[in-house]
């Protein structure tokens, strides 16, 4: 069977040196594992932590050969998207053009097999429509990385960055919304960060997707291409209770019309879950996504095999959806 990834990671040693090379915080320093350790601005709660898998493209494909399948993957950043916009403005920007270079670089490496998507600094709208316009122009990257916070600011939806996705929406270039780490650290520590890692992330993505509703971003651009990780977090399930209290964002249509307008993945290590999923987005959104090496695609596979889609609905979901949303050349 032939396979698309949608949420995949492959992290570039040099740029995380570069992280590493930096005198105070954000930094990075190396772990026992065989990784990076990402320390945020001041140095806040809520370190993302990657191990020697996240460095090695040719063995992570290696694994993907293993399963028995032809796998092409979609490389996210996932939580360290927000670095790009906790740096200085300036420092921001030239990382996340480094960052996007290696990105193209590995496309030209594994043409038709891996497609890069793009690091965005946010925290200056001119920088992140210039970094944008070049990864899509002269790099050919396949989409963008929107963190679910600018720092440890929570509004992605802030007034000022309506140009930006104004010309994502032009472009039709997908935006894959991945939590942070960032904000809800600090109030769900303790317990060896199991709260925050169990329920943090899931909180983060949540909130950030729905502030692009209520801001009436989704009502402005509708062909923006929002692509929400970890099967779209507490909303769908919880749809009922933003249509039930939405109207106080004064919107034509209830929150459920825009969220279900976004695209999701498959990752959740729940059968019952990615059924949902599905079952709320419409077989025409929801892409397989495995978030590897963080999660194993043998059990993602076999957890959707447990949901019994006829055979039509498993093209979709393993590779037309994919290739149709993201727009890409593979066949």
């Amino acid at each position: 069977m032939h396979i698309i990834d949608s949420h995949f990671h492959w992290w570039p040693t040099s740029v995380l040196k570069q992280f590493e090379a930096r005198q105070g915080f954000p930094r990075a320093d190396v772990n026992k594992r065989g990784g990076y350790t990402y320390t945020g601005a001041d140095a806040r709660l809520g370190t993302v932590a990657s191990w020697a898998a996240w460095y090695d493209l040719d063995a992570e494909f290696a694994y993907m050969d293993s399963l028995g399948h032809q796998v092409d993957v979609v490389g996210s950043i996932g939580p360290l998207s927000v670095a790009f916009s906790e740096l200085p403005v300036a420092e921001g920007r030239d990382l996340a053009l480094a960052w996007n270079e290696e990105m193209a670089g590995a496309q030209r490496r594994y043409p038709g097999r891996f497609f890069g998507t793009a690091a965005i600094p946010l925290c200056d709208t001119a920088i992140a429509l210039e970094v944008l316009e070049d990864a899509v122009g002269r790099l050919g990257l396949v989409g963008a990385n929107l963190p679910g916070s600018v720092g440890t600011d929570p509004h992605i939806d802030a007034e000022r960055l309506e140009p930006f996705y104004a010309r994502a929406s032009e472009l039709g270039l997908p935006l894959f919304l991945h939590p942070t780490d960032a904000i809800f650290a600090e109030a769900l520590k303790g317990y060896n960060e199991a709260l925050h890692m169990s329920l943090g992330r899931v909180v983060e993505v949540s909130a950030a997707a729905l502030r692009l509703v209520y801001s009436g971003i989704m009502e402005r651009h509708p062909g923006l291409k929002i692509v929400l990780s970890h099967t779209g977090g507490a909303l769908p399930y919880q749809s009922g209770r933003m249509d039930k209290n939405g109207g106080r964002a004064g919107l034509p249509h209830p929150p459920s019309h825009y969220l279900q307008q976004m695209y999701t993945d498959t990752v959740s290590p729940h059968m019952a879950g990615i059924r949902f999923a599905i079952d709320y987005y419409g077989i025409d959104r929801v892409m397989y996504g495995t978030d590897y090496p963080c999660w194993d695609p043998a059990i993602c596979l076999a957890l959707i095999d447990e949901i019994g889609l006829s055979d039509a609905d498993r093209h979709k979901l393993f590779f037309a959806n994919a290739q149709r949303i993201l727009g890409l050349n593979v066949d």
